[in-house]
């Protein structure tokens, strides 16, 4: 399962700056917020969060809202995640992997998760498949 999001930096920092630190607690916990250093970063951990909700079919929602994705950084500064149980019990998490750039003014994650896609979505993607 794959999932994709950009966003523009721009729109995180004026999202920042009309409502200050309590943006960033809408999708970061505080050892996020510690590892988000700069906009571009925190942009990314935005963009990360919307890519990996999408690669799971969902998006964020009531059954995977942000907080239900934990981000990291190795010892090489590289992004890494982890998503609560519930969600590695329904999808049969494998394995995850988690690519984050910025530039040009925008931040775009790219998110791929190993695992079984839930019964909902196996049965939605079948009907669009006969559709086409």
């Amino acid at each position: 399962m794959i999932g994709i999001d950009i966003v523009s930096i721009a729109r995180i920092a004026k999202f920042i700056e009309r409502f200050g630190d309590k943006a960033l607690t809408k999708f970061l916990d505080n050892d996020e917020i510690h590892l988000a250093k700069s906009i571009e970063t925190i942009a990314g951990f935005f963009a990360a969060k919307e890519a990996i909700s999408k690669a799971l079919g969902l998006g964020i929602s009531s059954k995977c809202g942000f907080f239900d994705i934990k981000l990291y950084k190795d010892t090489h500064n590289a992004p890494f995640f982890t998503l609560s149980q519930h969600l590695v019990d329904e999808f049969a998490i494998a394995d995850l992997t988690l690519s984050i750039s910025h530039d040009a003014g925008f931040a775009i994650a790219v998110a791929s998760i190993e695992g079984k896609k839930a019964s909902k979505s196996l049965s939605h993607n079948s009907s669009t498949a006969n559709k086409l």
